[in-house]
């Protein structure tokens, strides 16, 4: 695939608060602008790098919200204003898609449009690209939503999975016969030794006229009233136009808008070691592990008798740890959490609610 192609567009989803990872990310400053690992690059920033070198960099979008937009300015600084889309209120992934898909097709009717998260772990970056280039030549032959799948490793119940139907014409890319969110662990379990189930990577790839037509058919009031209303709106009518009518959208995911609807949607088998980095149960079985398999990110520690945990500490700070089993240790700012692992997120969930409730924003 050529890398100038005018007609591949990446669109990254960077608007998300990120509670499953907190303390570490905070509403004012989440996941995906953070250096987690300590390598220099955000999350964000290496989401940006690992599409640069698969098309033109000005073909790359983002998607955030309104108090986000700093931090993407100044983290990207070569993405230009105009490729932002700042939703001006939280409403989930399928109206910031539905926008970003509108105003590519106004650049080139002829785009092929990836859709990412922006906080994904990804280890293999030559398979990453060639799985992309594939996926891409594909959509643009066939009018049909292509999900990235990803073979299981192990039961995640904080994953989502793709049960894979029919093969298609091209020998790694099936039907979708359903998808399942974040099963329970026996769930989990019975998918992957099934063989039948793939991770959902969150990435997927359409050509950008067969995606508006799944809006049209399954979510169409999402900003298609601008084209019919004011048909050669300029970009300061569009920006007017999303700032009165977003708060009015459904708030839903894109997955559940329009993937679990649509009768297209298809699954490319993929293996570049992907992992989703958004919980710290994901994180502990994604990293490599120190002594007594625990995993340290990036901290200063003392560790005696300790296992299984994960540890998160601030810069300057040295945790001393004596009999620990199974933990999470992380701390950020004003925050410190000290839970047992297991299946977390959940627990970070309550926890961050009920300090909410308790306390206010200061500690969220």
């Amino acid at each position: 695939m050529d890398k100038t192609d005018k007609r591949n567009f990446c669109v990254i989803l960077a608007g998300g608060r990120g509670r499953r990872l907190w303390p570490c990310s905070r509403n004012l400053y989440p996941k995906q602008f953070i250096d987690f690992f300590g390598t220099g690059r955000t999350q964000l920033q290496e989401t940006y790098d690992r599409f640069a070198k698969l098309l033109p960099k000005e073909n790359i979008y983002i998607c955030t919200c309104k108090e986000y937009l700093a931090q993407a300015q100044e983290q990207l600084p070569e993405i230009p204003e105009r490729n932002i889309l700042v939703e001006p209120v939280h409403r989930n992934t399928a109206p910031s898609v539905a926008w970003a898909n509108m105003r590519i097709l106004r650049e080139n009717p002829d785009a092929n449009i990836i859709i990412t998260p922006s906080d994904q772990m990804v280890l293999h970056e030559d398979s990453f690209v060639e799985s992309l280039e594939s996926g891409i030549g594909y959509v643009s032959e066939n009018d049909v939503l292509l999900v990235m799948g990803v073979k299981p490793t192990r039961p995640e119940p904080g994953y989502g999975y793709i049960q894979l139907g029919d093969l298609s014409c091209k020998s790694d890319v099936y039907k979708v016969k359903s998808f399942t969110e974040k099963p329970e662990r026996d769930f989990a379990k019975m998918f992957m030794e099934s063989g039948e189930f793939y991770w959902n990577t969150g990435i997927f790839i359409s050509n950008g006229q067969h995606l508006r037509r799944n809006f049209e058919m399954q979510f169409p009031e999402v900003l298609r009233n601008l084209e019919v209303e004011k048909p050669n709106y300029t970009y300061e009518e569009e920006m007017e136009y999303v700032a009165q009518r977003y708060s009015l959208y459904p708030n839903l995911s894109i997955d559940y808008a329009i993937l679990e609807h649509s009768d297209d949607v298809f699954v490319m088998k993929c293996d570049f070691g992907w992992a989703d980095m958004g919980t710290w149960h994901a994180i502990y079985e994604a990293m490599s592990k120190v002594e007594n398999d625990n995993v340290v990110i990036n901290s200063e520690v003392v560790m005696d008798d300790c296992h299984d945990n994960v540890i998160k500490l601030p810069k300057g700070k040295l945790g001393v740890f004596n009999g620990l089993d199974g933990y999470i240790v992380a701390e950020e700012g004003n925050v410190l959490m000290i839970c047992k692992k297991g299946d977390s997120s959940s627990l970070v969930r309550k926890y961050v609610s009920e300090v909410q409730i308790r306390y206010g924003d200061d500690f969220v």
